[in-house]
């Protein structure tokens, strides 16, 4: 099930998972499918693996010819996943949506290109899986500060007791990010 959120071009996806007394199978990932919606093709798997809960990452984006679309899940723990609208002249410009994934509800989260991306795990040993739609590029990477006042993003952690790593601790406000999106209606 593919369910628009706020902020136009977000989409929560669920997958529907077979039960039975052995445990449970779900399908992840259909290219026929996730084309059906017009999602892009993804080239990239990444997974990342945080050991303490209040663990930030991001919030990450890449600027063109990388810019990458996302289909993030949680494969262990949970998370707090938050994509920020930097598509300027979007009326959802410098808004957010940020949704729980767990492993336990097996909820995708799709972020289309235009969107800086991060999240807080909420438990310890919290594994997370995303494909992208363009390579990793590192002279194209870019960060936005996860606790700009501007942004408004509610984490589940006190500031002083997120961990984050040095580089995520430096990144601009969305004030001094220059335009890298338009706003395509």
């Amino acid at each position: 099930m593919f369910e628009p959120l706020e902020i136009p071009g977000l989409l929560l996806i669920r997958p529907r998972r077979h039960q039975d007394s052995r445990g449970y199978f779900t399908e992840t990932f259909s290219e026929d499918v996730f084309a059906g919606h017009n999602l892009p093709r993804f080239v990239q798997d990444n997974e990342s693996m945080s050991q303490r809960a209040g663990t930030i990452r991001g919030l990450h984006y890449q600027t063109e010819p990388f810019a990458q679309a996302k289909l993030v899940r949680c494969t262990a723990g949970s998370i707090l996943d938050v994509a920020v609208d930097l598509r300027t002249g979007s009326p959802t410009f410098g808004r957010h949506d940020a949704v729980k994934l767990s492993a336990a509800d097996g909820a995708l989260l799709y972020i289309p290109i235009g969107f800086a991306h991060g999240f807080c795990t909420l438990a310890a040993d919290t594994i997370v899986a995303y494909k992208v739609s363009k390579p990793y590029s590192p002279a194209h990477e870019v960060g936005l500060a996860w606790d700009d006042p501007q942004l408004g993003i509610r984490w589940p952690v006190d500031s002083a007791a997120a961990i984050l790593s040095d580089r995520d601790r430096r990144h601009p406000g969305l004030a001094s990010l220059p335009a890298a999106f338009a706003w395509a209606n």
